[in-house]
């Protein structure tokens, strides 16, 4: 779908597009791991997570395209959905905004009784908004049960981790916030899920938030507005390359043999096309009417 979508902003027929290239495994593993009950507070990037929860994938299509089927009615960027029967909250582009509403949330639902956990997807360029703090503070001091989940992909946009903090790792950050904190192989589907599930059952037995950083690497560009050759060098991606989530479970899946070639060619061949009968659909769907404004 990353492919796909960049084809179409290539081509001008879709605005704007902002892949997962690379930080598939922190993803979906995250949102694998949450029960049904749970709610998502997304970033940006998370796109697999929204379809993997049950984000209809024509909705989503026609969200790139902003047309009249769009759930936001062309209000958003391309990549900003939403999906209330999902549980998946809608996007917002401001850094780190999503960090205090999760947070938000959780603690009503922490008020109200009821058995539910909040999880945050943000990137490690979020730790430094006030609204990360606010949100650590806020979680660690009511015990609200939230999943913090940094995806450290190495950039914020251009921006490297290393000139992002002076802390040795955006885990231990969670140490000033009372809040327990852990590292991840961002790029282990298995290590993701395995901690997000500990940490939800930390926040249903009342201990509270819990802070999970991902150790993963964005391949691509921040979105395809973006060209990552300016401020990194190529090479750079050749060791996360060789340690890429999806080549990683698929030799798993192979390895216990429950994966063969022809299930691979046979999912590929469907999800193009779903895609190419999706875009068609889209394309020929009108633009939202001037009334949806109001």
């Amino acid at each position: 779908l990353d492919e796909r979508l960049t084809a179409l902003q290539r081509q001008g027929r879709i605005g704007f597009h902002v892949g997962s290239l690379g930080e598939e495994g922190a993803i979906i593993g995250a949102a694998f791991a949450t029960r049904k009950q749970d709610w998502l507070f997304p970033c940006y990037r998370e796109f697999g997570a929204a379809l993997l929860r049950g984000l209809d994938f024509q909705r989503f299509i026609d969200n790139m395209f902003g047309n009249a089927n769009d759930t936001v009615k062309g209000r958003q960027m391309p990549d900003h959905y939403t999906c209330k029967a999902a549980h998946w909250l809608s996007i917002s582009s401001p850094v780190g905004t999503q960090i205090t509403q999760a947070v938000g949330f959780a603690w009503g639902a922490k008020l109200k009784k009821e058995d539910l956990a909040t999880l945050v997807y943000f990137g490690d360029g979020a730790t430094s908004s006030s609204d990360f703090h606010s949100g650590m503070n806020f979680a660690g001091v009511f015990k609200v049960p939230v999943v913090f989940f940094c995806r450290n992909n190495g950039w914020a946009i251009s921006v490297p981790a290393e000139r992002q903090t002076a802390s040795e790792s955006f885990a231990a950050k969670g140490v000033a916030y009372g809040i327990p904190a852990v590292r991840v192989d961002g790029n282990d589907v298995f290590a993701v899920v395995h901690a997000v599930r500990k940490a939800l059952e930390r926040g249903s037995r009342g201990e509270g938030p819990t802070l999970i950083e991902a150790l993963t690497y964005r391949m691509g560009g921040h979105s395809t507005s973006d060209d990552p050759n300016a401020y990194r060098a190529s090479d750079a991606l050749k060791a996360w390359a060789d340690r890429d989530p999806i080549q990683r479970v698929r030799h798993y899946m192979r390895k216990v043999q429950a994966w063969t070639e022809e299930r691979d060619k046979e999912i590929l061949q469907e999800i193009d096309r779903r895609f190419r009968i999706a875009v068609e659909i889209a394309e020929k769907t009108p633009k939202p009417a001037l009334e949806t404004l109001v």
